[in-house]
C-alpha cells in the first residue's frame, strides 16, 4: 500500500504535466457545460482520441477533471438564462432561475459551486473506502457470478434510466446486437461483418461513442436553432462578492441533509446506468420532501440547488466503484473510460487493484485534486460564464462536427471509422426522436462480449447444465438479485404504460 501511495503522489501531485492537464481539462470542462446542448458525455468522447498520445494517468486525469467541472458550469446558463447547460442541472432549473429573478444569481451559483465541492469529495471518499474492500469479495467470484453481475448491470439499466422499460429495453437489446459484430471471443468466426475487413475486430468503441453522443448533439441543435430561445448578445455577469462564504453558512445548516444527498447520489451513481442526471433528480425530490419549506421549491429554493448539486457530483465518483472493481461501467462516462483502459491494456476488474496499485491510488488523488482545483477555477467561471455562452451556434457546431471528425480519423487513420461515427450520430438522432435510451444502448455495446462469453463459458464448464448458474452460493444470490430486478421492471411497465407513446413505435 505504502510503495502504491507513494507512487500515486508522484504520478499525480508532483507532475507538473499532469497539473497542466488537469487545469486545461477543468477549462475545457467549464465550457462544455456552459454551453446549452453540449453534454460532459459528448466533450469526454471528443477528447477519447487524445489519450492515444497520454499515459494512464494524465489520461484519466484530464477526464475525471472535464466532467466534474462540466456537471458544475452546467449550472451557469441554468442559472441566468433558464437553460440547462447539462442534463442534470434541469432537476433544479426553476429554482436556479427563480434565484435570479430575485437578484441573487450569484448566490445561486455560489451554493452550485460549493455544494458540488463537497459533494464530489464526499463521493471520492467512498470511492477510496470502498474500492479496495469490494476488489477483495470480487476476487472470490467464478465466471458465473460475473455473468449474473453482468446482467445485473444491464438490469439496472433498464429500470433506473430516464426512459420507459419498454424503451430501455430496445436500447439495451439493440447494443447487445451490436456487441456481436466481428470475431467472436468464444467461437473464432466472424459475424455481421457483411464483408468489411475493418468489422472483423467488433465496432470501434471511438466512433461509435463520438456518433452517438457528439454528431447525435450536433444534428440535434442543427435542426432545432431556429426554435432553440436565443440567448443575448452579451450576458452581464455582476462580480459576485463573498458567494462562497455564504454558501459555506448554508453547508454549516444542512450538514445533515448535505450527507443525506451525498449518500444518494454516490448510491445511485454505483447503479449501472443511473448517473449524475438521475441523481439530480432524486436529490431534489428527497430534498422537497423532508424541506421545512415545500412551497419555496421550484420558486427559488435554495435547498434544493444544495441537495441537488451535492447529488451529481457525488455519483460521478460513485460510478467508478462498479467501473474498476467489476468492469461494469456506472454511467456513460465510466462506459467511455473503461475503453480507455482497454486501449492501455489495463484491464478493469479485481486484478487491476494487485497488478496496478499505483494507478488505483492514483485516480484516489486525481478525484480529490480534481474536485477542489474545481473551486477557484469554477468562481473564475462564473465571473466570466456569459462569454462562452455568447458564442453564435452556427460558428460553434461546424466546429464540434470537425472534432467530430478528426478524432474519429485519427484512430486508425481510417475513413471507414469516419462513416461509422456519421451512422452512429444518425442512429443516436433516431434513438433520442423515439426516446430510446442511449445509456442503455452503450451498456449493451460494452457488457455484450464479456457477457456472452461468460455465459459460453459457464455453460461449459458445468457440461451444458444450467445449474452451473447457481451452484455457488454467491451465484444464486446474484440470480435472485436479477429475477427481482426483471420482475420490478415487468411491473413499473404495465404501472406506466404510455399508450400514445407505445404507438409511435409501432
Amino acid at each position: 500500500m505504502s510503495d502504491a501511495l507513494v507512487q500515486a503522489v508522484n504520478n499525480v501531485l508532483l507532475d507538473p504535466m499532469v497539473w497542466g492537464i488537469i487545469i486545461a481539462a477543468a477549462i475545457y470542462g467549464i465550457f462544455i457545460g456552459a454551453m446549452p446542448g453540449l453534454t460532459a458525455t459528448m466533450g469526454v468522447a471528443l477528447f477519447v482520441p487524445m489519450t492515444f498520445w497520454l499515459d494512464p494517468v494524465p489520461a484519466l486525469a484530464a477526464i475525471v477533471t472535464m466532467v466534474a467541472c462540466a456537471i458544475f458550469a452546467g449550472d451557469i446558463p441554468t442559472t441566468l438564462v433558464r437553460i440547462p447547460g447539462t442534463p442534470a442541472s434541469a432537476a433544479y432549473a426553476d429554482d436556479a432561475y427563480g434565484m435570479n429573478l430575485k437578484g441573487r444569481a450569484g448566490p445561486a451559483l455560489g451554493i452550485a459551486l460549493w455544494f458540488s465541492v463537497v459533494g464530489g469529495l464526499f463521493g471520492s471518499v467512498v470511492l477510496i473506502l470502498l474500492g479496495h474492500q469490494l476488489a477483495k469479495i470480487a476476487g472470490w467470484f467464478s465466471v458465473s457470478e460475473y455473468f449474473w453481475l453482468y446482467l445485473m448491470g444491464l438490469s439496472c439499466a433498464v429500470i433506473v434510466g430516464q426512459s420507459s422499460v419498454l424503451r430501455a429495453v430496445i436500447g439495451l437489446l439493440c447494443g447487445l446486437l451490436l456487441s456481436t459484430v466481428g470475431l467472436s471471443a468464444v467461437h473464432g468466426q466472424a459475424r455481421f461483418t457483411f464483408g468489411q475487413p475493418e468489422l472483423f475486430q467488433g465496432i470501434n468503441f471511438i466512433p461509435a461513442m463520438i456518433g452517438l453522443f457528439g454528431v447525435s448533439e450536433v444534428l440535434r441543435n442543427a435542426m432545432n436553432m431556429e426554435s432553440q430561445t436565443s440567448l443575448p448578445a452579451a450576458i452581464r455577469v455582476p462580480k459576485y462578492q463573498g458567494i462562497i462564504r455564504s454558501a459555506m453558512v448554508l453547508f454549516g445548516q444542512r450538514i445533515p441533509a448535505w450527507i443525506r444527498s451525498s449518500v444518494i447520489g454516490t448510491l445511485i451513481g454505483i447503479l449501472p446506468g443511473a448517473g449524475a442526471d438521475i441523481a439530480a433528480w432524486v436529490c431534489s425530490a428527497t430534498s422537497k420532501r423532508f424541506s421545512k419549506t415545500p412551497q419555496e421549491y421550484g420558486k427559488g429554493s435554495a435547498e434544493c440547488i444544495a441537495d441537488a448539486c451535492s447529488g451529481n457530483s457525488a455519483s460521478l465518483a460513485g460510478a467508478w466503484i462498479p467501473a474498476l472493481v467489476f468492469g461494469i461501467p456506472g454511467d456513460s462516462v465510466t462506459a467511455i473510460v473503461i475503453g480507455v483502459l482497454y486501449m492501455k491494456n489495463l484491464k478493469p476488474g479485481p486484478e487491476i487493484f494487485e497488478a496496478q496499485g499505483g494507478l488505483v491510488y492514483s485516480i484516489y488523488l486525481i478525484f480529490l485534486v480534481a474536485n477542489l482545483i474545481m473551486l477557484p477555477i469554477g468562481l473564475v467561471a462564473i465571473r466570466v460564464g456569459g462569454l462562452a455562452m455568447s458564442i453564435p451556434r452556427p460558428i460553434l457546431l461546424p466546429i464540434i462536427l470537425i472534432f467530430c471528425i478528426v478524432g474519429s480519423y485519427a484512430v486508425n487513420a481510417s475513413l471507414f471509422d469516419v462513416g461509422l461515427m456519421l451512422a452512429f450520430g444518425l442512429i443516436g438522432l433516431v434513438c433520442e426522436f423515439w426516446r430510446i435510451s442511449i445509456g442503455a444502448m452503450v451498456l449493451g455495446i460494452i457488457l455484450g462480449g464479456p457477457l456472452e462469453e461468460r455465459f459460453v463459458q459457464t455453460l461449459s464448464g458445468s457440461h451444458s447444465s444450467l445449474l452451473g448458474f447457481v451452484d455457488r452460493p454467491a451465484a444464486a444470490i446474484l440470480a435472485i438479485i436479477c429475477a427481482a430486478l426483471w420482475t420490478a421492471a415487468a411491473i413499473s411497465a404495465l404501472r406506466t404504460r404510455e399508450p400514445a407513446d407505445e404507438s409511435n413505435l409501432a
